[in-house]
């Protein structure tokens, strides 16, 4: 066994790398689905190898990657080998995580999520292959509830309630802030808690009628941006209670129907605040409502043009509940920062019901996923999951307009991962976040296949030898090669593709001797180079030193496992 000299996990098996064969992606085009001018891929195949598939073109690309691997429990699994032996777990995940690591941009993201079996040895595996450096945070989310019944009897240990995301940074110095994670709470219930708790519960005002607007001047903003400002005539406010009496609703039904004209005041310290405390003196200004309108150079309204309210001489703000809530499936929630600990509890109600597909226990929420993109990405963005179970990953990116990759090798790439693909593309897909990102369909898909191995032993021979595989066009043999040999596979004259400006690739099922080398010699310009492919070489030939013969299959034999077994 190697010895780094340095604190890292050791198991039996874990210096035994496969040098895994990059195959080729194979479009199935009656399975891709919707614009075909879209980017995103579906891949059915194991995932260590379509990874291995994917260095060449996405190598630094992707953005975010989000994993659920099989947690390792022993417990029913249905999709997934889930009861590994810890050392075949942990060579699983090893040769995974360095692919991954390579596909990362250098301000990309991993996001790992698994249970309390084996996350402490995932983090210094993380480590040793992330650096520890690069270690962002580990989050605690709470996806079960275990009050009463469902907590089951009494036992040695805890009922288990949490999962946890191990979060690395490609390069922790290169990261950009995250984009605020938010924790959602049912507003009857935070309110009730506020009650409960003795607190003071603020939002408790409503702005029936605003009034009519008449512009007055303006100020400026730090940058020198205009602030427009206006006189606001026959406003109306009452109190929720006066809102619910008068409709006849509970409080309940009254902050559901009115959420978004909800509000209180606040005499918050800020600029923009500021400045017109100081525009109303000047000009001596004493309407009870003013408006302002101007576009934030920070925050959720950045580069929008955002209307503000102010009340009295003092200028106090109007803060609304639409600010901080959002309407998830019919119910008005409260939404603020949040740290490290995220509940789920209340997307895991409705779970089952998401994507119409059902997947046991494997399933997450359309939300985690949203909220992990919101805080990493940003539209057009590339993101990757490489178990993709029952799609979600990809239908959040969809939905929330960011380029998406996912691998799945179970039979439920077409059960699930592509049923719930394409009732997203055509808008048939209601539930997940679908009303918060207001999705309406499009987008699309391609869908591929993994080539077979280019190489297969030939079992007639008393003694096999390796020979191409049968399934294999020409034009496959060449992406292939291409591939193994690290050339960008782009067919053009008699070169298969290149490597740099300088540096190209022939490939020939024909027979290569010194005039067939001479005629590819005559296509190349000064300071370029050539490697010629073939089956049938002759031996004595005499080559100058910009021009490489190998053969097929031998020369290709000490490039990576051929025909081997992967996990």
């Amino acid at each position: 066994m190697q010895k780094s000299g340095r604190l890292e996990l050791t198991w039996v098996g874990k210096y035994d790398n496969l040098s895994v064969e990059p195959r080729i992606l194979l479009e199935d085009k009656e399975k891709s689905y919707g614009d075909p001018s879209s980017e995103n891929m579906l891949i059915h195949g194991d995932n260590l190898i379509a990874l291995q598939a994917l260095q060449q073109d996405f190598s630094g690309v992707i953005k975010c990657i989000y994993i659920d691997p099989p947690y390792n429990t022993g417990s029913a699994f249905e999709y997934y080998d889930d009861n590994l032996e810890h050392s075949i777990w942990l060579s699983l995940m090893k040769q995974r995580l360095i692919l991954l690591r390579e596909l990362l941009s250098e301000e990309g993201t991993i996001w790992i999520q698994i249970d309390d079996e084996e996350q402490a040895y995932l983090k210094v595996l993380c480590d040793e292959i992330f650096g520890r450096g690069n270690f962002v945070n580990m989050i605690s989310v709470n996806m079960k509830n275990i009050a009463g019944a469902s907590g089951g009897g009494e036992d040695k240990r805890l009922k288990k309630n949490c999962e946890y995301i191990l979060i690395y940074a490609k390069n922790y110095s290169l990261l950009p802030l995250f984009n605020g994670p938010y924790v959602y709470t049912e507003m009857s219930e935070l309110i009730q808690q506020y009650l409960d708790e003795g607190k003071s519960w603020k939002y408790t005002s409503v702005l029936t009628n605003p009034g009519e607007k008449e512009y007055i001047g303006s100020t400026v903003d730090g940058a020198g941006d205009e602030i427009k400002i206006f006189r606001r005539v026959g406003v109306e406010t009452m109190s929720i209670n006066q809102v619910a009496k008068r409709d006849g609703l509970s409080t309940k039904e009254a902050y559901k129907k009115y959420g978004i004209n909800v509000f209180r005041t606040t005499n918050a310290q800020t600029s923009i605040r500021t400045r017109i405390i100081e525009y109303r003196k000047e000009n001596n200004i004493h309407d009870q409502y003013l408006s302002i309108e101007y576009t934030p150079k920070t925050g959720k309204n950045k580069g929008k043009v955002y209307e503000q309210f102010y009340k009295d001489d003092g200028c106090n703000l109007f803060v609304w509940l639409r600010d901080t809530s959002e309407i998830i499936d019919g119910e008005l929630y409260k939404k603020d920062l949040q740290g490290t600990y995220w509940d789920m509890n209340a997307w895991m109600k409705n779970l089952t019901k998401e994507g119409s597909v059902e997947f046991g226990n494997g399933k997450k929420p359309e939300q985690l996923i949203r909220q992990i993109f919101e805080m990493t990405t940003a539209p057009g963005d590339w993101v990757l999951d490489s178990f993709l179970g029952s799609g979600t990953t990809a239908a959040v990116a969809s939905k929330m307009g960011r380029n998406w990759i996912g691998i799945e090798l179970g039979e439920h790439a077409y059960s699930h991962c592509k049923v719930r693909l394409d009732r997203i593309v055509k808008g048939e897909d209601s539930g997940g976040i679908t009303k918060a990102v207001d999705w309406q369909g499009g987008g699309g898909y391609h869908f591929y296949e993994l080539a077979p191995s280019l190489l297969v032993k030939n079992k007639n021979d008393k003694l096999p030898v390796y020979q191409i595989n049968s399934e294999y066009t020409f034009e496959m043999l060449c992406e292939a090669i291409c591939k193994i040999e690290g050339f960008r596979y782009k067919p053009q004259d008699v070169f298969h593709g290149h490597s740099s400006e300088k540096r190209f690739i022939h490939i020939t099922n024909g027979f290569i001797n010194a005039e067939y080398i001479k005629s590819l010699s005559a296509r190349l310009e000064e300071g370029q180079s050539l490697l010629v492919y073939g089956t049938k070489i002759q031996s004595d030939m005499i080559l100058t030193d910009n021009i490489d013969v190998k053969k097929i299959p031998k020369d290709l034999l000490d490039k990576c496992d051929f025909n081997s077994e992967v996990r």
